[in-house]
This record gives structure tokens, C-alpha cells and sequence, in this order.
């Protein structure tokens, strides 16, 4: 079943058209890898996606009951995050706040959800830690728990293993893997690592500054002549 389709996105950044007439939809279950130069419309398209900037044209349609707020968002690594003044906790809850609404507390429920989530996610015993505490693979788990416990059917990931080393970003690869495979999570996330991207992905949308788009599997995608540009003949 479809939960979402872009058609015929056009969008500008700081006065630039960085998308033109960009189409494509993606089924639930489905693990999406945005890939692309820098310039491409990557971090314009992210913004749309989420609801955060509105398109100059076209539309996009969210499927299967799915609102902006269910989409579960985890942002680039900053070095702010770094020194934020609160627990692993408080983090991970925090992406219950969508649903909260105006109540002053968070429910019963929503502390539940927050534990399964730092529990899927093997950091339970850093609850009560300082983010500041956390090694750069626990900042980048902490967030991804917070954006489970917002995520209903779709979680968008926004190159989540920049600033990680390797061991880290294999960890990091295989538990958003195991999220789609396991638990039939919809996965949409912007990646450098092409690699990665076509042994994961089941489809991929590469951008290119040119305006050119390509969209389709993985197979395809390196048989391509877009993909030239990037992994070469």
C-alpha cells in the first residue's frame, strides 16, 4: 500500500531551484536511500517531506492514515547536540511530544513507548545519563529512540551515521535495517555511503544539481548513467 508520493515537487532554496518536477512514491515496508550531490535538493526535500517547507508546486500525498506528525525524524548530527543539557531519558520521551498535546505530563502510555524504545534500541541503562555522557554511536542510538517513539509507520533519517566511526555506522546500519525487516518500518533516509545504499535500499532517488532524478531499484540504479557520476562506469 502506498504511504506516500511526490508529484511533480518543485522547490527553491535561498533563491534557487534545487527541484524540478521531482515524482516519486514509495509503499509501505519499502527502505528508500536518498542519494546526491551537494546543491541536489537533498536537505529542500527533507524540509517537504515533513511538512516544515511547502513546495513552490506539485504535491505531496501521505498514504495509509500517516500525518506529518507520525513521521519519526532523526536530523543531522550537530556538535550543539554535544552539550545538551539533559538525560538519554528526557531525550527519547521527547519525541512523544506530537502526541501530547497540550497536557502538561506525559501518559503512562507514552513512558512505556519511551522505555520499549531505548530498549529496542540497547541504551535502557543510560536512561538517567547526560547527553553529554554519550559516545558519538550512544547520541546517534538516543536519537533514533526518540524518533521511534514519535514514528508510527515512517521514519525519516537524515545521514545518520555522519560523525560515527566505522564500527558505529555498521551498528547504526544494521539497526534501521532490522527496523524495516523485523518491525515493517517505512525507512526514507539521505545517505553519502552508496555502498551501504544499494546493499540496504529496495529503491533509490538520486538528485543531481542538473535537475536529472533518477528513481528505481538498486539494480537499476547502477546499471544507470546517473550512478556513472558516482560510483563510475
Amino acid at each position: 500500500m502506498e504511504i506516500l508520493r511526490c508529484d511533480n515537487i518543485t522547490a527553491s532554496y535561498d533563491g534557487m531551484n534545487v527541484l524540478s518536477s521531482l515524482s516519486f512514491a514509495i509503499n509501505e515496508g519499502d527502505y528508500l536511500c536518498i542519494l546526491g550531490e551537494n546543491g541536489s535538493g537533498k536537505s529542500t526535500l527533507v524540509k517537504c517531506l515533513l511538512g516544515i517547507k511547502k513546495a513552490d508546486s506539485g504535491k505531496i500525498v501521505l498514504g495509509s492514515g500517516l500525518t506529518h506528525s507520525d513521521i519519526g525524524y532523526l536530523p543531522q548530527h550537530t556538535a550543539m547536540q554535544n552539550g545538551f543539557p539533559a538525560t538519554v531519558r528526557e531525550v527519547v520521551i521527547s519525541g512523544c511530544l506530537g502526541q501530547r498535546g497540550w497536557r502538561p505530563f506525559y501518559s503512562s502510555a507514552e513512558k512505556k513507548t519511551a522505555a520499549e524504545a531505548m530498549k529496542r534500541l540497547g541504551i535502557s541503562e543510560l536512561a538517567e545519563r547526560s547527553c553529554r555522557e554519550l559516545s558519538g554511536g550512544q547520541q546517534q542510538r538516543m536519537l533514533l529512540a526518540r524518533a521511534l517513539c514519535a514514528a508510527k509507520k515512517l521514519l525519516l533519517l537524515d545521514e545518520p551515521v555522519t560523525g560515527l566511526d566505522p564500527a558505529a555506522s555498521a551498528e547504526m546500519y544494521d539497526i534501521i535495517s532490522e527496523l524495516n525487516k523485523k518491525d515493517k518500518m517505512t525507512i526514507i533516509m539521505v545517505s553519502h555511503d552508496i555502498g551501504r545504499a544499494l546493499e540496504y535500499s529496495n529503491r533509490i532517488l538520486c538528485l543531481c544539481s542538473s535537475s536529472e532524478s533518477f528513481f528505481g531499484t538498486p539494480g537499476e540504479y547502477a546499471s544507470s548513467h546517473i550512478s556513472s557520476k558516482f560510483i563510475g562506469e
